[in-house]
């Protein structure tokens, strides 16, 4: 009797963006993390333990994102501006 090997397609791993609400490979995301102490920060791993939440990186996304003040939605807490600024800063980079 053979043995049957597995054929596993690997499929990227898709995150929600809070803007947007699509569906997008998580590489091609921002992650803003809260931890367990309340602090927050742009997970630059994408593995960083806290929960999470996404945003696109495109320009459309990100200044929209920062003008409605969107993770304060998804964090339902008011998120500090400094992490704001640098979703700025980070859409000028791309």
């Amino acid at each position: 009797m053979a043995i049957k090997e597995s054929k596993k397609t690997s499929t990227p791993i898709a995150r929600m963006c809070s803007v947007c609400r699509m569906r997008i490979e998580k590489t091609l995301m921002i992650r803003v993390v809260k931890t367990k102490c309340g602090k927050f920060f742009i997970d630059e791993t994408g593995k960083a333990d806290g929960r999470g939440a996404y945003i696109c990186k495109s320009s459309i996304c990100t200044v929209k994102g920062v003008k409605t003040r969107v993770f304060n939605r998804s964090f339902k807490c008011q998120v500090p501006e400094d992490v704001y600024y640098q979703i700025s800063n980070a859409d000028k980079n791309i």
